[in-house]
């Protein structure tokens, strides 16, 4: 058999492993060990190369400092005080509490970067005040699972993390450039749920009250410091990502241990309504205590342990990928399309289509190297093109087959993944709506950046 025979029979045998539901790290770690095997490279090579990766990566311990934010977050109360500032917003229109999903799904992302821990945070807190608020249980639940696609947009985002490290960009800039686009998503996600919430009557109004927003507003104050502190540090510079990252952990730890003490010295009651809560009372969240913060350390550590390897082996597969002639196939094929728009929108559609069954690290490792320098070379600027990139790739997260944010929505909510997929489509329209403006609209990504 030929070179060519034994890997199209790997690829197939791969293929099926994947439709099993074998993890995605041992479906492109067998590739890549047989494909070694076909070229005649030694498992030497593979292991100095997965060595190589986290010896040049010192920009990738940003990533579990920002899960481990995430985690420490949920755990202390932030993320509910979050969420119900939220909805004391947008409870008084119908669909209220499911925007308003959308928008503490914005919140949490901007100090979590995660979109699987977006959903799962917010999707474990709401889902059930959503189903006894009237709303469908499906729709509850593919709502969250929507919400958490701008977890990776939303600056600080483990994936803009991942692409800075692998394109030599300044991460810095690409989390600036996520700014409106992640914002834009939001919106677009809110108003196609208003519009499904109408037409269907769901969800309980509230009365627009100043004094409840004002009460709420002030009681995630620590959510709000924390999102402040991540965007001043890396605007002005202060800070790199990776060190924005270790100060906000060491922010939560301090805020979450000081008020599980000011909590039980103060004796506060922090299960009261809004209305009936002191200042002291909103000061502080539930916070957590010294002996728990072990647990929340190993929960970021084992979904680190799930990032990590994936990102080491997907950068070993693009260099076998590109060793087989994979990668100047793609580009050839890109670059025939000829002129700005053509190449942008043929670039955009096999992002989607990878994003549909593969998770946004192994799509991101493989095809940004391939296609970021067709764009640049037919003047797309490198920051828009990451932005437009990763906004592709981040909804696939809701796109069957693959679609993780659907599965784990599914988890958290108990609402079979099926059962999700006709709820996705509205928000899957507005997503891909705003994915066009932010590619045909470059100042969505350049705005904000200093010197553009």
């Amino acid at each position: 058999m030929t070179d060519g025979s034994w890997v199209t029979l790997i690829s197939l045998g791969v293929t099926f492993l994947f439709m099993l539901g074998v993890p995605v790290f041992l479906i492109i770690a067998y590739w890549v060990i047989g494909c070694s095997f076909v070229l005649g490279l030694t498992l030497d090579n593979m292991g100095a190369e997965l060595l190589n990766v986290f010896n040049k990566g010192f920009a990738l311990l940003a990533m579990p400092l920002f899960i481990l934010t995430g985690d420490l977050i949920n755990k202390s109360g932030i993320a509910r005080r979050l969420s119900d500032f939220a909805y004391a917003c947008l409870g008084w229109l119908r669909g209220g509490l499911a925007m308003a999903s959308l928008g503490a799904c914005g919140l949490f992302a901007a100090i979590s970067g995660s979109n699987s821990a977006t959903t799962a945070t917010i999707g474990s807190m709401l889902h059930p005040e959503m189903v006894k608020g009237g709303y469908d249980e499906r729709f509850s639940a593919a709502t969250a699972a929507a919400g958490g696609t701008v977890g990776i947009i939303i600056p600080p985002s483990i994936i803009f993390i991942v692409y800075g490290f692998l394109m030599n960009l300044p991460i810095s800039e690409l989390f600036i450039a996520g700014i409106l686009p992640g914002t834009l998503m939001v919106v677009g996600m809110q108003f196609a749920c208003w519009i499904i919430c109408r037409l269907n009557g769901w969800g309980y109004l509230i009365p627009l009250q100043l004094n409840r927003v004002l009460k709420t507003a002030f009681g995630a104050w620590l959510g709000f410091f924390a999102i402040g502190l991540v965007l001043w540090g890396i605007y002005t510079g202060k800070f790199s990502p990776t060190e924005a990252a270790g100060v906000t952990v060491g922010f939560c730890i301090i805020a979450g241990l000081l008020s599980w003490v000011a909590t039980k010295v103060l004796r506060l009651d922090q299960t009261k309504d809004w209305t009936e809560k002191s200042y002291a009372q909103m000061l502080v969240v539930e916070g957590f205590t010294i002996p728990q913060i072990p647990g929340i350390v190993t929960r970021s550590a084992e979904i680190t342990g799930i990032l990590a390897p994936l990102i080491a082996i997907s950068v070993v597969m693009q260099q076998i990928l590109s060793l087989l002639g994979a990668q100047a196939v793609i580009g050839d094929f890109v670059t025939s399309m000829g002129g700005y728009y053509p190449v942008l929108f043929t670039a955009m559609a096999i992002v989607f289509v990878c994003g549909m069954v593969l998770e946004s690290l192994p799509v991101t490792i493989i095809l940004a190297p391939i296609l970021a320098p067709i764009a640049a070379s037919v003047g797309v600027d490198p920051i828009h093109f990451a932005v437009i990139f990763l906004v592709g790739a981040s909804i696939g997260f809701v796109t069957p087959p693959y679609g993780l944010n659907l599965y784990v929505a599914s988890g958290v909510t108990g609402v079979p993944y099926f059962r999700l997929l006709r709820y996705t489509v509205p928000y899957l329209i507005a997503l891909i709506s705003v994915w066009i403006v932010v590619s045909l609209t470059p100042e969505l990504a350049l705005l904000l950046l200093p010197n553009r």
